[in-house]
């Protein structure tokens, strides 16, 4: 099975860049099954209903999310209906959302959970120990099974890529936006990247404005962080490739593709 999984979606310029390339990558990796995080993909943060859709049309068959998750209030009252999305599994007992998916791709079940990292983040449950009683029960369901590692610190991303290596079939880290070059098959067959990177505007920092980071930085007073919708395109992402028959994947391809600057109406950038 080949699977598609995108890096961090940063807002209407990133959502332009997978509409732009998804078609043509997913024909020419002969894609089975495509997954994106999409905590960044409502003017950089959050999800609305409205992208939530949105992104289900352009191509992608399902979502994960991150630290983000809950900044448009909105997915407090709606997320239980979003059937093709995934919230950090490692959230408290009772919060909204599904903590797992089970997806039925060419008669094959595939497992899809999304895990957030503690380690300068937000202080949620245990990763590990979520993981411990999750994946389990999701392995009963489905033989194959891929898991976001949504965290800051490297570390942290490699410690749990290898705690799940043989329990999973891929670990790919996000959040940090910034593509790494570390991609490997572990010992026991888990596929594992420190980040997939993002999708957003190649001029920027990690997909917002440079000049509001950069005000932020040399003068260490309040900022509004905005994504950045103009300049050439960046999207990362990382293709797999993973043998049904036994849940291992057997090849973990980097793709960096850049595009020419896209045209977003007045419309489009507030979203």
């Amino acid at each position: 099975m080949n699977i598609l999984f995108i890096g961090d979606i940063v807002g209407a310029y990133g959502r332009a860049i997978t509409k732009l390339l998804l078609p043509e990558l997913k024909k020419e990796h002969a894609i089975d099954l495509t997954v994106a995080n999409a905590e960044n993909s409502a003017h950089g943060y959050s999800i609305t209903e409205k992208i939530y859709h949105e992104l289900l049309e352009l191509g992608l068959d399902a979502l994960t999310m991150g630290n983000h998750l809950f900044e448009k209030k909105e997915l407090l009252q709606k997320i239980n209906g979003f059937d093709k999305l995934v919230r950090p599994a490692n959230f408290p007992p009772g919060a909204p959302g599904r903590d797992h998916l089970i997806m039925d791709v060419k008669g094959t079940k595939v497992g899809l959970v999304n895990l957030l990292g503690r380690v300068f983040m937000q202080c949620l449950d245990c990763p590990f120990q979520a993981a411990e009683k999750l994946i389990p029960k999701v392995r009963e369901r489905a033989g194959i099974v891929i898991v976001d590692v949504h965290a800051e610190a490297t570390s942290e991303k490699c410690a749990l890529g290898l705690f799940l290596d043989g329990k999973v079939s891929a670990a790919l880290g996000t959040h940090t936006h910034v593509m790494t070059a570390d991609e490997r098959i572990l010992a026991g067959g888990t596929a594992f990247i420190s980040d997939v990177g993002m999708v957003g505007a190649a001029d920027s920092i990690i997909g917002m404005s440079k000049e509001q980071i950069l005000k932020r930085f040399v003068t260490q007073l309040p900022e509004k962080f905005e994504p950045t919708d103009y300049g050439p395109g960046l999207f990362n992402a990382v293709a797999l490739k993973v043998d049904e028959a036994t849940g291992k994947t057997l090849e973990i391809k980097r793709i960096k593709k850049l595009t020419e600057p896209i045209a977003l109406t007045r419309e489009e950038k507030k979203n």
